[in-house]
């Protein structure tokens, strides 16, 4: 019987997070997040060319995160979980509070007068 290797939990968050990583597959997971979409609606949205799109699309589909559908010559594109949508609304609070958090100390520096240079 041969040891079971297991790898850390730690790492596979890496490598799902390296997954998302990328600012087109986010736009994707963004607007599935709404419905399912075309590829055809999904081109203008993301502003990159057709081939692009389809490596993307394919590392989505790697990760488990998206599933396609064929209806014709058309194929449709969803998120294989509500909790995709949940994560990214959840990262855009965050975003958020860093934001307000940098706005508020940039504010606090201008009404002191800035760093003082000795």
């Amino acid at each position: 019987m041969s040891p079971v290797v297991s790898t850390p939990l730690y790492q596979v968050k890496a490598e799902f997070f390296k997954t998302l990583g990328h600012p087109v597959r986010i736009r994707v997971l963004e607007l599935l997040s709404e419905r399912e979409h075309a590829v055809a609606e999904l081109l203008p949205e993301t502003g990159v060319e057709a081939a692009h799109l389809s490596q993307q699309l394919a590392v989505l589909r790697r990760a488990n995160l998206v599933v396609a559908r064929r209806e014709g010559s058309t194929v449709h594109y969803s998120l294989t979980s509500p909790q995709v949508a949940e994560l990214l609304a959840v990262a855009r609070e965050i975003l958020g509070g860093v934001i307000t958090g940098q706005v508020e100390l940039l504010d606090g520096l201008r009404a002191s007068g800035g760093p003082s240079r000795s």
